[in-house]
């Protein structure tokens, strides 16, 4: 037992003598103090404990592994019997102490080896690769967002991008004033679910949600407008929401011919038929927005036909789903330049209105076979006026009774219907307003009628084109050699 425990020299033995004193016992308790601290050293691998301190002696001094402690000389107490004891001796087998630390001091969990060291080392490297791998993946996804928003390392792709009137619906939105009140107005959102949808399956965009974050703190919703757009992979999203806005220089033009005699309703249905604008909006725009043009001046709102004859026709260049207002203003302003000083003069001169030159003009238009005879029918019409004859224009006729299609000429009842205001054979003078909106040549020939005496014209069949009489009976007879005239 003695070399198991690393002492190099026998343990003391005890003396059995009968008397023992008190300082022999005290003795016996330090070294059993001593042994169980080496003891416990040994097995855990802690540091060794200083003995306790039996009553009355001195501390002893520390030992290293191995090595028996010093032991000090003992006296015996006085009036107490036996000599000192001598330190090399050892105790007898029967007195060899047992390992008996103390109930309160006993461990019964099993001896385990510790591992702090080990565990450390392992758990600092495990913390600082999950750091590094969590630092990349964010950096990755960061890189990939940054990529995305600011259109970098995308493939060179031109395309038109369609953003038809379905995706858009009005909100009523609250806006905060000046003063810190609030007020609501009604605008036009877009449905940033549609659009999102539109640019990724183009490859504008590479993440929908994260186009729809940039939207929602740039209001993007509202500032998109509907129309067809060339867009490119080379915008990044505050391009691509500027650019997808009416007048954008990405906003696609559609070009539209209106050819001259063309009404207003044919023009309507053109720029509908093109994607410009509907119908119903062309219309609510021509009844109820104000246009500031002189020619204007007498038209008042509420009533669509007011633009008649001053949707100036010629080609021109539309955006797709622009606004109504803007559409019908291009032809207003259009035929603003067309009039020149020159035209207004004339216009003066006669005494007329803008309308009623243009009305002249409009059936000017409609009845004309070619130029020719533009001035001619200017003349009929003014020759007709000045002696209080009924103009019997045909074109006015079927204006009034809506353009009916397949129709050339009026027929007989059509010529009786007295409900129609703009039926020239029955009510005498020009008729409420333009019949069509009139080009340039026959603005000119309106203002500029020929110097004849002619007061009817009839269609020839065989030419295409018109004779003109001075009496009734000439004009009726060669009617009669037409297989239009129902007589």
């Amino acid at each position: 037992m003695s070399e198991q425990f690393g002492g190099d020299q026998p343990l003391r033995e005890e003396s059995a003598a009968p008397g023992r004193g008190e300082e022999q016992r005290g003795e016996d308790a330090r070294e059993r103090t001593d042994f169980e601290s080496r003891a416990r050293a040994l097995i855990g691998g802690g540091e060794e404990k200083q003995p306790a301190l039996v009553p009355g002696e001195a501390p002893s001094a520390p030992t290293s592994r191995g090595e028996t402690p010093p032991q000090a000389k003992k006296t015996a107490a006085p009036g107490k019997k036996g000599g000192k004891k001598s330190e090399m001796d050892a105790p007898p087998p029967e007195k060899l102490p047992k390992w008996n630390f103390g109930e309160e001091e006993r461990d019964y969990r099993p001896v385990r080896f510790r591992r702090d060291g080990r565990l450390g080392c392992l758990g600092g490297l495990m913390y600082a690769t999950f750091v590094i791998c969590l630092s990349i993946v964010l950096a990755c996804a960061a890189w990939m967002a940054a990529s995305d928003v600011l259109a970098l390392n995308k493939e060179p792709l031109v395309a038109e991008v369609t953003l038809p009137e379905e995706y858009f619906s009005e909100q009523v939105v609250s806006v905060e004033n000046e003063d810190g009140t609030t007020t609501e107005k009604t605008v036009r959102m877009a449905d940033m679910d549609a659009v999102t949808k539109v640019l990724k399956d183009y490859g504008f965009i590479n993440y929908r949600w994260l186009f729809k974050f940039y939207a929602s703190f740039s209001h993007a919703a509202e500032h998109l407008d509907p129309g067809t757009y060339e867009l490119s992979t080379s915008y990044d999203y505050r391009a691509l929401v500027k650019k997808m806005q009416v007048g954008s220089d990405s906003q696609v033009q559609t070009k539209v011919t209106l050819p001259e005699g063309f009404t207003m309703a044919q023009i309507f249905a053109r720029l509908e038929e093109n994607g410009i604008c509907s119908q119903e909006e062309l219309y609510e725009a021509a009844a109820n927005t104000e246009f500031s043009y002189t020619f204007l001046e007498d038209a008042p709102l509420g009533d669509a036909g007011r633009l008649e004859g001053f949707l100036f026709p010629d080609t021109y260049y539309f955006y797709q789903g622009m606004q109504a207002s803007s559409a019908i203003n291009k032809f207003l302003t259009n035929f603003h330049y067309k009039l020149t000083a020159e035209m207004l003069q004339l216009i003066y001169d006669r005494g007329m209105t803008y309308k009623e030159a243009v009305t002249v003009a409009s059936i000017i238009e409609r009845e004309a076979a070619n130029d020719d005879e533009r001035y001619l029918i200017s003349s009929v019409i003014y020759n007709r006026l000045r002696q209080g004859m009924p103009l019997q224009m045909d074109a006015t006729v079927l204006y009034g009774e809506g353009n009916p299609e397949g129709v050339a000429m009026p027929t007989g009842t059509m010529l009786r219907n007295t409900e129609n205001l703009y039926n020239t054979y029955v009510y005498q003078g020009l008729p409420p307003g333009p019949i069509s909106n009139p080009g340039m040549a026959s603005l000119r020939a309106a203002l500029n009628p020929g110097d004849t005496q002619y007061l009817f014209y009839a269609l020839d069949e065989e030419s295409g084109t018109h004779k003109f009489f001075l009496f009734q009976d000439e004009f009726e007879a060669f009617l009669h050699t037409q297989s239009y005239y129902e007589g």
